[in-house]
């Protein structure tokens, strides 16, 4: 008699590990941003990007828009194209998990936006000057779809999703949109939000 083959995915413990790391990081930041203001340390690392040359908005204001939440949907999308049901799933659960944790985050942490808590900050574009800042939506999304996609690349090709995570989150600050503990908060929010939807669906066995 044969015998069964292995299952082709798997749920693996790392993904439990990325989950708690993930809420702590966001725990920390947000105790931190709770009191709605922003330290010295935080305001001199958002001086340091913010104040970059204005010949970089262009770029910024493209690159933030691989946060939209229309990006989520478009994952899935090619996901399903691709016959990758699971990831497809994977980046929906991502993308409501990503609406529902942040207006639960909002309603603990109300800090408002560069705009408004960090004088002379420079707001470039139609960024909004005022609003409930922590976390940053768009560093979360990015951040949990990086997550579902890294074990279905191979190689070099599995830095390409957090290159893009470090270029929305850059571009964020440089906007004025978000202070660094927005982001920062964000990603540690995409992390439990990703590794959650991979505990959920399973990703490919033997991803690392």
């Amino acid at each position: 008699m044969s015998g069964r083959s292995a299952p082709a995915f798997q749920r693996r413990r790392l993904d439990v590990l990325t989950a708690l790391g993930g809420l702590a990081v966001l725990v920390v930041c947000a105790a931190i941003a709770s009191d709605g203001r922003v330290g010295p340390l935080e305001r001199r690392i958002f001086v340091e990007i913010n104040g970059l040359p204005d010949a970089l908005t262009p770029a910024m204001r493209g690159a933030q828009l691989l946060g939209i939440l229309a990006v989520g949907p478009l994952v899935a999308l090619g996901a399903a194209i691709a016959r990758r049901w699971r990831l497809a799933l994977a980046a929906l659960l991502v993308t409501i998990g990503k609406l529902a944790a942040e207006r639960i985050v909002w309603k603990v942490v109300q800090r408002e936006r560069p705009g408004t808590t960090i004088a002379g900050a420079i707001v470039r574009g139609d960024t909004p000057t005022a609003g409930l800042s922590f976390v940053s939506g768009h560093v979360v999304l990015v951040t949990g779809l990086a997550w579902i996609l890294t074990p279905y690349l191979r190689s070099w090709w599995r830095a390409v999703p957090w290159a893009v995570v470090a270029l929305v989150a850059f571009a964020r600050m440089f906007l004025g949109a978000h202070a660094p503990l927005d982001v920062l908060g964000g990603m540690g929010l995409g992390l439990l939000i990703g590794s959650l939807a991979s505990l959920a669906v399973g990703v490919p066995r033997g991803s690392a």
